[in-house]
């Protein structure tokens, strides 16, 4: 049976703004607004979830997905950035320049004791597999932006390098089409655009 999954990215919020590892901050007022003016532009779907940020909770009840009546689990968290968290990439640089050096080169690498690109995309993908195995018909999961990347990856089997080099801006959706090992993928549609325009 053929299962659809689409990621949405969260709506903008402070840490997204500042380049910060999130410290479970909510949306600002222009990423709530545009998450509430894409409400109702969704497909009907028979399953969601949501990761356990407040900027994908706030996001997902914007968008008319109530996150407390949600009819699934939660969805996979984003990466445990361990004593980086709350901290903005700039002062990381300036503290830990051949950690983060380490960190964006090594997928293997966790120099802030929390968990590393590898471990990440390992845990996703099991975590969509799961999903495959569960679910037929369409899902949506409103996840941090490095869930979606640890898919995009693992999807295409590309390299954990390329990680890195996957750009997912706020609000946009990440289709995904097929079964546990074989997946179609779709990246980057804007919500509420027109089908085929996407986020500059």
């Amino acid at each position: 049976m053929t299962s659809r999954v689409m990621l949405i990215s969260p709506a903008i919020s402070a840490a997204l703004r500042e380049a910060r590892f999130d410290d479970d901050c909510p949306l600002d007022e222009s990423g709530l607004r545009l998450a509430r003016a894409a409400a109702g532009t969704l497909p009907p779907v028979s399953r969601v979830w949501v990761s356990p940020t407040a900027r994908c909770r706030e996001t997902a009840q914007a968008l008319g997905l109530d996150a407390g009546s949600a009819p699934g689990p939660a969805g996979p968290a984003g990466l445990d950035a361990g004593r980086w968290r709350g901290t903005t990439l700039t002062e990381v640089t300036e503290k830990e320049p051949e950690a983060l050096a380490q960190w964006l080169t090594d997928p293997q690498s966790a120099p802030h004791g929390g968990e590393s690109v590898r471990a990440l995309c390992d845990r996703v993908a099991r975590w969509l597999d799961d999903t495959a195995a569960q679910v037929t018909g369409r899902s949506v999961a409103v996840v941090e932006p490095e869930v979606v990347r640890a898919v995009t990856v693992r999807v295409l089997g590309a390299p954990e390098s390329a990680f890195w080099r996957i750009d997912v801006p706020p609000l946009t959706a990440t289709e995904l089409s097929g079964r546990a090992g074989r997946w179609n993928v779709r990246v980057g549609s804007r919500l509420g655009a027109p089908h085929g325009e996407h986020e500059e």
